[in-house]
């Protein structure tokens, strides 16, 4: 397998690094704060509270039905923000406003150019299959980006790319823990081609909610995020992005329905908001 690599991101090692297990905090929507192996990470930074409304594009808003878990001033010290596709749902007005814009930012190019306009000038955009390595002291993190497909293609180009991520975190020679996030995604083809690419993922958070926007689906049900889950076949698979907006027509229990009923090698662990998942590296 091969992959364009980008130039690291190096960070100082600021404590002892634990291998032995990591977290994945739950704050709402796609917003989930990742730590393993001395490296905190951001994912789709959404910290407008219940009652707002997120741009998504062409005249079209959302409203927050759920507050997030906590503000982004309560985040610990972060190193990364990983951004699935720039949609006001997804990277919003708080975001905008609070975040520290000297962060580098990960995502692709719609995404990293339309930041760049709002003063966040540490993006790095990514192709598909495109890699970008992290080092802090004696830990590695390999940042991939992965197919997705946000909308049928005869819509397609009313939305923004978007891509899914595949974190590789390692010591050494030594992979230790693979995870990946679905991104705002829906059934497609190339799911096939990251099974065969990457296989063994330790864990995946699938997004669903089956966003309807003009009168299309733009996100999986939760009949079809647990499709996902069967084609790419994590050790474990853990739904967000379910309930938080008002364009979302499917919730959690469709994708708990549909999970009982299926039969794949695949723990289904459920977070509500503000929820952590502790995970322990597989020996």
């Amino acid at each position: 397998m091969t992959t364009a690599m980008k130039a690291p991101l190096e960070f100082p090692a600021r404590e002892t690094p634990d291998f032995s297990e990591g977290e994945v905090y739950f704050i709402g929507n796609a917003t989930t704060v990742i730590r393993y192996g001395g490296f905190t990470i951001l994912t789709d930074p959404a910290f407008m509270h219940r009652g707002g409304y997120a741009d998504l594009g062409h005249g079209i808003y959302t409203r927050r039905e759920v507050d997030p878990a906590c503000d982004l001033t309560d985040l610990p010290w972060l190193d990364i923000v990983v951004l699935s596709h720039f949609h006001g749902d997804h990277f919003d007005e708080v975001s905008l406003r609070e975040l520290n814009p000297q962060l580098p930012i990960i995502s692709t190019f719609h995404a990293i150019g339309e930041l760049r306009a709002h003063g966040f000038e540490r993006g790095h955009a990514l192709d598909t299959w495109e890699s970008i390595p992290a080092v802090k002291g004696e830990a590695q993190l390999r940042i991939t980006a992965m197919p997705g497909k946000h909308a049928p293609d005869p819509l397609a180009a009313m939305f923004p790319p978007v891509m899914g991520t595949m974190f590789d975190f390692s010591r050494g020679r030594e992979r230790l823990f693979r995870l990946y996030i679905t991104g705002d995604t829906l059934l497609h083809d190339r799911l096939h081609d990251i099974a065969i690419r990457y296989p063994g993922i330790d864990l995946a958070l699938v997004h669903i909610g089956g966003a309807m926007l003009l009168s299309t689906m733009v996100s999986m049900t939760g009949v079809q995020g647990v499709r996902a889950v069967e084609i790419v076949r994590p050790h474990v698979a853990t739904p967000i992005h379910y309930n938080d907006f008002s364009v979302f027509a499917s919730g959690l229990d469709d994708f708990k329905k549909a999970a009982e009923a299926s039969t794949p090698a695949t723990e289904f662990h459920y977070l509500m908001h503000g929820d952590t998942y502790r995970f322990r590296r597989n020996a």
